[in-house]
């Protein structure tokens, strides 16, 4: 004993790495996670980072039959959204839009080392959250983040970000479909066409500096970071896990209800905060969304209501206290 303390002593890193690798032999057995669902090592800093690899529709037809509805392709993602049309939620008394704040969505992307990255966030009620984690944590996908998206809101709802990196994505789509039958997540509708957004578009993107999309009677603006994002030893494509979004409900009148994040490195934060505040805008948190991400991300979620176009504004001082450009096509 005296020899192995006296060694540790010496040498505080061996005997760190010996910990390290102590724990990393145990994890399968304590966990019992199948192999094919559990998280990929990070590995070392100095580990080429891993890029993604363009994938067809038709590559991800049996993760979209476990999921059970169609998904569609989004430049490096497979994403599958999942929206909470289940639920009635009021936020200081106005109905919010599925497509405003109560989405769940997954995204799929493959890797040139033939790894694949499960990323979503799922929106899930109060009661259903533990039995939902649980499930979650026998499939082996993690939790990377569990907080609120919205004020005052009713029925209580949470939003949950989750992450999976291995070689098996059908696997882990059975774990996520297990997790979501849990829920009150309903099947998939049929699309139907959508109402022109009322508001006035134009002006909103001439505001925010970007063309937005209609997403239902939502309409969206979304930024990416400038930098290259990497979470462990992957590059994560632009638009996963690293997006500013603002979203705007139309309430008539040219006024809207608008929720949403930004991201930011640390240094951003504060004047984020600030120009967010100094237009009117809410404070709802800030947090992470993943766990090994380089650089490290914060994002803000808010909420405002008022007329569309001037909150356009206020919000577009934020955005440019931060170091992001539009999403490109296809992106999103």
């Amino acid at each position: 004993m005296d020899d192995e303390r006296q060694q540790d002593t010496r040498s505080p890193l061996t005997a760190s790495r010996r910990r390290v690798l102590a724990a990393a032999a145990l994890a399968p057995t304590l966990t019992g996670v199948p192999a094919g669902a559990r998280a990929l090592s990070a590995g070392p800093k100095a580990r080429a980072l891993v890029e993604p690899v363009m994938t067809k529709l038709a590559d991800w037809a049996d993760v979209g039959e476990v999921l059970g509805r169609p998904g569609d392709m989004r430049r490096f993602m497979y994403h599958t959204p999942f929206p909470r049309l289940d639920l009635t939620v009021f936020s200081r008394g106005i109905r919010i839009d599925p497509a405003l704040a109560l989405g769940t969505h997954m995204s799929f992307v493959r890797y040139a080392d033939h790894s694949t990255l499960l990323m979503g966030d799922a929106v899930v009620t109060e009661g259903e959250l533990q039995r939902f984690s649980d499930v979650l944590q026998k499939h082996g996908i993690m939790q990377t983040a569990i907080h609120k998206h919205l004020l005052a809101h009713q029925p209580a709802v949470w939003w949950v970000h989750l992450h999976a990196h291995g070689h098996d994505p059908v696997t882990v789509a059975r774990g996520l479909r297990a997790a979501l039958d849990c829920t009150g997540t309903p099947p998939a509708e049929p699309t139907a066409s959508s109402p022109p957004v009322d508001l006035d578009t134009a002006a909103i993107d001439a505001a925010m500096g970007v063309k937005g999309t209609a997403d239902g009677r939502i309409y969206k603006s979304t930024y990416v970071r400038r930098e290259t994002v990497a979470d462990g030893p992957v590059i994560l494509p632009p638009g996963l896990g690293s997006t500013t979004s603002v979203n705007f409900q139309p309430l008539g009148g040219g006024r809207a209800a608008i929720s949403g994040d930004l991201v930011m490195i640390a240094k951003e934060v504060q004047p984020v905060l600030v120009a967010l505040r100094r237009g009117g805008v809410e404070l709802v948190e800030v947090h992470h969304h993943n766990l090994t991400d380089e650089p490290r991300l914060f994002f803000v979620h808010y909420w405002a209501v008022g007329n569309a176009v001037r909150l356009a504004r206020a919000i577009r001082r934020a955005v440019d206290t931060t170091n992001v450009v539009p999403m490109p096509q296809g992106a999103a």
